[in-house]
C-alpha cells in the first residue's frame, strides 16, 4: 500500500479546500428550493427522513422530485445521471415499468399490504431465488437487516453456539453482531460510533481480516462460532475483492469446525443473476439479501440449505410460528411479494446482468484510462454491474487496509464537482451502480466530469 504522502504527492491540500468551498457555493445557488425544504423539517431529527441522508458534503441533500431509470430529478429541477440508485436498492432502475404495474394491481385487489395472508407470489419467487442461488428453503423480511439477524438466530438455534463471527469492516446492516472490528493492536475492538450497543460486542463476536485463512482458522479454533457471516467481497468499505482460493478456503474451515457460512449478496448482488455466490460457484449455508431484488419496493430474505431447513423444522422446542423471533407482521406481504417477483421475473434478468456487467466494465476502464493519464496512485475495483475507484494502489486486500486509505476531504470535493453537474454517486463512497436502463453515454459523462475535476485540482492545462 502506498503510504498517505505517496498518495497525496499530486494533491495540493490547499486549493482542495478553495474548490470544495466553490462547488458548496454553487450548490448553495442551484439548490433554493431543496434548502427551503430542509429548513422547513425542524420535527424531523437531523431535518431528514433518516439520519444517514445527512451524509452530504454540500450541507443539506437534494431533495428528490421524480426518477425514472437511471434518470433522476430534484425538485429544483435538476436531471442527474444517478450511478447511486438508492446504494443499490434501485439496481433495477427507478420506477421499472413491471415492477409499478404489479405493485399497483396488488394495491387494488388487496386494497394494502397487511392481510397477514400469502398470495400466490411469493412461491414463484422462492423458485427464481432457487434457481440464482441454489438454496431451496426462502423466507422473506423487509430487509437485509432482518434477514441477517433471523438467520444468525436460526443457527445459533442449530449449533446452540453462541458467537457470530465477521470480517473487519464488513457491512451487514445494522446487525449489532457484525459492529466489531480489528484495532491497531490486532485485537478486536467495537468498531467507531457504534451507537446504544446492548453489550460489548466482543462478547457476542470474532472477527477476522478479509482474505486472511489463518486469522479465520484461529477464531474458528475456540469452537464457539455458530456461523461465518460474510459478503463474498467487501462492498460498503469499498469493493475489496477476494484472493484466488480465499473463498474455497473459507468454506474448508466452516465445514472442519462445524460452523455454518452465510454470504449476504445484498451489495454482491451485482456480480450477476445469482449474485458472487453463482458468478463465482460457490457453496453456501444461507444466504441473505435485500434491497435490489424488491425494484424499490423494501424486502429482504434468506434462503436455507435443505439440510438446516429439515433440521429446524424437525425441532418442536423452537418457536418458527408465533414469538420466536424470527418474524414480522409485515414481512412476506403482498406488495414486496408482487413487487420481487416482476424485478426478478421482468427487470433483473441474465440479459439484463450481461448489459449492466457491460457499461460497468466501460466504467472501469475509462476511469484507469483518466487516472492512469494523470499519473494517480489511485486502483479500480469492479464487481459486476458495480464500480469503485479508491485513493490507493494496488487495491486494498482487507477491510481494514480499505478504511485506512479513505480520504474524507477528496471524497467531498470529487461528489460534489460531479452533483453540481448532474452526476450523482453513492455518498459514503466512490461507488457507481448501473442499472439496465444506464447507457455508455451516461457513463461518458461521467468521465468527462471525472476528468474536468482532476484536471482542476492538479492544474493541468485542458
Amino acid at each position: 500500500m502506498p503510504t498517505e504522502s505517496e498518495a497525496d504527492s499530486a494533491i495540493d491540500r490547499v486549493r482542495l479546500g478553495v474548490l470544495t468551498e466553490r462547488e458548496r457555493g454553487t450548490f448553495a445557488e442551484r439548490n433554493p428550493r431543496s434548502a427551503a425544504a430542509h429548513a422547513r423539517a425542524g420535527n424531523l431529527f437531523g431535518r431528514v427522513p433518516m439520519t444517514w441522508m445527512n451524509k452530504t458534503a454540500a450541507g443539506h441533500p437534494v431533495y428528490a422530485g421524480r426518477a425514472r431509470g437511471a434518470r433522476l430529478t430534484d425538485i429544483d429541477g435538476h436531471e442527474y445521471v444517478d450511478f447511486c440508485l438508492g446504494d443499490t436498492a434501485a439496481m433495477a432502475g427507478h420506477s421499472p415499468a413491471p415492477v409499478v404495474a404489479a405493485v399497483n394491481r396488488r394495491l387494488a385487489d388487496l386494497g394494502g399490504a397487511s392481510t397477514m395472508l400469502p398470495t400466490e407470489d411469493a412461491g414463484p419467487v422462492g423458485a427464481e431465488l432457487t434457481r440464482r442461488f441454489g438454496v431451496p428453503a426462502w423466507s422473506f423480511a423487509l430487509t437485509a437487516t432482518d434477514a441477517n439477524r433471523w438467520a444468525i438466530r436460526l443457527l445459533r438455534a442449530v449449533t446452540g453456539r453462541p458467537r457470530v463471527l465477521v470480517n473487519s469492516y464488513c457491512y451487514h446492516g445494522t446487525v449489532d453482531e457484525s459492529l466489531i472490528v480489528l484495532g491497531p493492536d490486532g485485537k478486536p475492538h467495537s468498531r467507531a460510533g457504534n451507537v446504544g450497543a446492548p453489550c460489548d460486542v466482543t462478547s457476542t463476536s470474532r472477527v477476522a481480516e478479509f482474505n486472511d485463512l489463518d486469522g479465520l482458522a484461529r477464531e474458528l479454533s475456540y469452537g464457539d462460532v455458530a456461523a461465518v457471516l460474510m459478503e463474498p467481497a467487501l462492498t460498503n468499505i469499498g469493493i475489496v475483492l477476494p484472493d484466488p482460493g480465499y473463498l474455497e478456503g473459507v468454506r474448508k474451515l466452516t465445514r472442519e469446525h462445524g460452523t455454518y457460512l452465510i454470504n449476504d449478496e445484498t451489495h454482491t448482488f451485482s456480480a450477476g443473476p445469482g449474485g458472487a455466490t453463482a458468478a463465482w460457484g460457490l457453496a453456501p449455508d444461507v444466504v441473505t439479501i435485500g434491497k435490489a431484488i424488491g425494484g424499490g419496493i423494501p424486502v429482504g430474505a434468506y434462503g436455507l440449505s435443505a439440510d438446516l431447513a429439515g433440521m429446524l423444522t424437525g425441532r418442536a422446542d423452537l418457536d418458527l410460528v408465533d414469538m420466536g423471533g424470527v418474524g414480522g407482521t409485515l414481512a412476506g406481504n403482498p406488495v414486496s411479494m408482487a413487487a420481487t417477483r416482476a424485478t426478478l421475473e421482468e427487470v433483473l434478468t441474465d440479459a439484463a446482468f450481461a448489459g449492466m456487467t457491460r457499461v460497468a466494465t466501460a466504467f472501469a476502464e475509462g476511469v484507469r484510462k483518466t487516472v492512469s493519464g494523470y499519473g494517480l496512485p489511485w486502483s479500480v475495483a469492479q464487481l459486476g454491474a458495480r464500480v469503485e475507484y479508491r485513493f490507493a494502489a494496488p487495491a486494498p486486500r482487507t477491510g481494514t487496509e480499505s478504511a485506512a486509505c479513505a480520504d474524507g476531504e477528496l471524497e467531498d470535493f470529487l461528489h460534489l464537482y460531479l452533483l453540481n453537474r448532474g452526476v450523482l454517486l453513492t455518498p459514503f463512497h466512490n461507488m457507481a451502480l448501473m442499472c439496465p436502463e444506464t447507457t455508455v453515454e451516461d457513463v461518458a459523462r461521467h468521465h468527462e466530469v471525472f476528468d474536468a475535476a482532476l484536471r482542476e485540482l492538479l492544474r493541468t492545462p485542458s
